[in-house]
């Protein structure tokens, strides 16, 4: 008698929660919901990606506006994860923004189908409970990508290294470098930035303008190396307006150009 009481009761509390189950799917540009057409889909290329990418804005069957869902590159693909990439989906009606993860193949039907199985449509547009619902479980949170992006520039020009710290080729400005070095530790450290203010690398060496190598961390590629910086020349003069160790300097930042960090 227990287990029959026990089953019953399990199944009173199935109940409700395969009833709210939404059977959705996408077809031609319709988003079906529980065999009922509640919205509409239309795609656009994005120009400014070539055609690449595409922005999708879902209307009402009346004709309203309710969501734009954008291309989100600006954010780092996870590494686990290869066939989806990021979109950014602006709820409009409800005044409510987050980022889904989208399959690469076939991005108008997964898209379409995300959004027909979220339960967020009601007669006549979008139920702000069920959408921050369905944000809080499907929403994604992708850390930014860093855009290591170089400054275009002709690199047979000679390099500068100027007294405010700057890095010049070719008349323009594509980076900068910062001394590090902390009193009492034996070595001296340097940093390198883009003109953007992102880190490029982080450098450490000992014997000054005379030293041969150096310890080389890129943040780019996460690359930590020893470096040859050789110069057969041996520097004695320490004062510059510029650094103190202004030519191994040099020879490092050549080495971030010829090696594309820089």
């Amino acid at each position: 008698m227990k287990k029959i009481l026990f089953i019953l009761f399990a199944m009173l509390i199935a109940y409700p929660l395969s009833a709210q189950k939404t059977n959705g799917e996408y077809k031609s540009g319709k988003i079906i919901v529980d065999e009922k057409e509640v919205a509409t889909m239309a795609k656009e290329k994005d120009k400014e990606n070539f055609g690449l990418t595409s922005t999708f804005e879902v209307f009402s069957l009346a004709g309203e506006k309710l969501i734009i869902a954008s291309y989100a590159g600006e954010f780092e693909q996870d590494p686990n994860n290869t066939v989806d990439q990021y979109y950014r989906l602006s709820f409009l009606t409800v005044n409510q923004v987050a980022v889904f993860a989208v399959s690469k193949l076939g991005i108008e039907k997964s898209l379409g189908k995300l959004l027909a199985k979220s339960g967020v449509f009601t007669d006549t547009g979008l139920d702000e409970q069920m959408v921050k619902e369905f944000i809080a479980k499907k929403g994604k949170t992708p850390k930014v990508a860093i855009d290591y992006s170089l400054v275009n520039r002709d690199k047979s020009w000679p390099l500068e290294l100027k007294a405010d710290k700057t890095i010049e080729q070719n008349s323009k400005t594509i980076g900068t470098f910062k001394d590090r070095t902390i009193e009492g530790k034996g070595f001296d450290t340097y940093e390198f930035y883009l003109p953007s203010g992102v880190k490029i690398a982080t450098v450490n060496f000992t014997g000054g303008n005379n030293a041969q190598n150096c310890e080389m961390h890129t943040l780019k590629d996460n690359s930590k190396r020893n470096v040859a910086i050789t110069t057969q020349d041996k520097i004695t003069i320490s004062a510059s307006s510029i650094d103190r160790n202004q030519w191994v300097l040099k020879r490092i930042t050549n080495w971030l150009i010829a090696n594309q960090y820089l």
